[in-house]
């Protein structure tokens, strides 16, 4: 029994320890203002690479494949594969190159009790403390959603939600939590990505994060952590609803 409920829990496919074709899944150059960093631009292209699925869990990648893909040197790449291990979304072994980590069901759960009481924290703050321009951006960012989940648009909506996360980072003003929260974000976002088709659940989940999001424009801190429990409410049930329904 303890067997097949283990069996379970994993739920990533058995993929080839071989290196992916990579030819389209950096195509997009549209991720970042051209002033932006070679490590932030590399780390943007592969975490979306990841979290969306181009780089499929448990294949294996090299730094200079990477490097080549993405059209950018080996030195940002390797500082943002850095970030990436840090983040738990690439594993570096040594002599052997890197490896997607495979998607654990248990794994996500705990992450969630971590996530639940950092992220109502995070909310609330920034919409406490956040500037104009930030409320401005979140508004925008409300509407956003909402136009995403009205056309279904899964990587629109992966990169809002990544947009969202680093302005509600940046908005709240707080170092201790932005630590914490970075580790959960990317992994939290590829395990919606690989399920949420299941669900049929975009619409509800760029719903929820309209709301957060409108809250904290308005300065509600209130409803900035309402929203915010509606919304991991809603993640920690389609977590567990994974365990029981097959891919």
């Amino acid at each position: 029994m303890a067997s097949r409920q283990q069996t379970k829990m994993t739920t990533s496919p058995k993929t080839p320890a071989s290196e992916p074709d990579l030819a389209d899944a950096f195509a997009d150059e549209k991720m970042l203002a051209p002033a932006a960093k070679l490590t932030d631009l590399a780390y943007e292209k592969l975490e979306e690479a990841i979290v969306t699925l181009k780089l499929r869990p448990g294949a294996s990648v090299s730094e200079a494949t990477l490097s080549q893909a993405t059209g950018i040197g080996r030195t940002p790449i390797r500082e943002a594969i850095q970030r990436l291990a840090r983040e738990h979304l690439i594993l570096i072994l040594p002599q052997r190159g890197l490896l997607i980590p495979e998607i654990d069901v248990s794994k996500q759960l705990r992450l969630l009790e971590t996530r639940r009481e950092i992220e109502r924290l995070v909310c609330r703050s920034a919409a406490k403390r956040a500037t104009d321009s930030e409320r401005q951006r979140f508004a925008a960012l409300a509407t956003a959603f909402t136009t995403a989940g009205e056309a279904n648009d899964d990587v629109t909506f992966v990169r809002c939600d990544r947009e969202f996360n680093e302005l509600c980072l940046a908005a709240a003003r707080n170092e201790f939590s932005e630590g914490a929260m970075r580790l959960v974000h990317g992994l939290s976002r590829r395990f919606w990505y690989y399920h949420y088709k299941q669900a049929a659940d975009l619409p509800v989940i760029a719903k929820l994060h309209a709301a957060v999001a409108s809250a904290i424009a308005a300065a509600d801190v209130a409803a900035a952590g309402s929203a915010c429990d509606q919304l991991l409410d809603n993640i920690e049930a389609f977590t567990r609803s994974t365990v029981m329904t097959p891919i």
